[in-house]
């Protein structure tokens, strides 16, 4: 971990002077502690969780909010900050903020998307196939939300499909054990791109 730390530190920054690592991946694929780890071995890096902006009618629907509300003021080299979405209020209550940071992490399913890619200085991919990483959330989540996680997982297989991510991570992390596969680690993800706060 504390190597690719490293090598993300070096990285040239694609959005103003931050370098943003995506780490995508089915829902239950271990993206979410992956990305503390991460961010720990980088001394603190922000996390941007995009459950956080998600919301029930569109689970997919954040694009324009992360961009507005991250990505340009980073660009502009100032601090961040989001609305967040209450998923038991089914509303937007409270906002998180994100400190301008030389490397700033952005973790969810579709992190790695088509539209968020150019502001990317490194897409990280949990490797889990989606019936393993849905059979590890329902463990997790109980019974209680089985009815959301079959909606969910129709949205997300209709996500992938139309806007796959993967084939364009540089490193991918084997989403049992924590580690990262070896081969991929050092592969740059991406054509480095300076991002600007007129990007659409």
């Amino acid at each position: 971990m504390a190597g690719l730390a490293a090598g993300l530190r070096a990285l040239p920054p694609a959005c103003g002077p931050v370098r943003l690592v995506a780490v995508d991946g089915h829902a239950g694929s271990g993206k979410t502690t992956f990305a503390g780890r991460l961010a720990a071995a980088l001394g603190g890096a922000p996390v941007v969780h995009l459950d956080d902006l998600a919301t029930h009618a569109e689970p997919f629907g954040w694009t324009e909010r992360l961009r507005a509300q991250v990505f340009e003021p980073l660009a502009a080299g100032r601090d961040a900050e989001y609305a967040v979405y209450d998923w038991t209020l089914r509303r937007f209550a409270g906002t998180a903020r994100v400190p301008l940071a030389p490397v700033v992490l952005v973790e969810g399913v579709g992190a790695g998307r088509r539209a968020v890619r150019p502001w990317l200085s490194r897409l990280i991919w949990m490797e889990l196939d989606a019936a393993a990483a849905r059979r590890r959330g329902e463990e997790r989540d109980g019974p209680e939300l089985a009815e959301f996680w079959a909606g969910w997982a129709r949205a997300e297989s209709a996500h992938f499909a139309a806007d796959p991510s993967r084939a364009s991570a540089a490193t991918r992390v084997d989403g049992v054990t924590g580690r990262i596969i070896p081969s991929t680690v050092g592969e740059p993800s991406t054509k480095p791109l300076t991002c600007g706060v007129t990007r659409k």
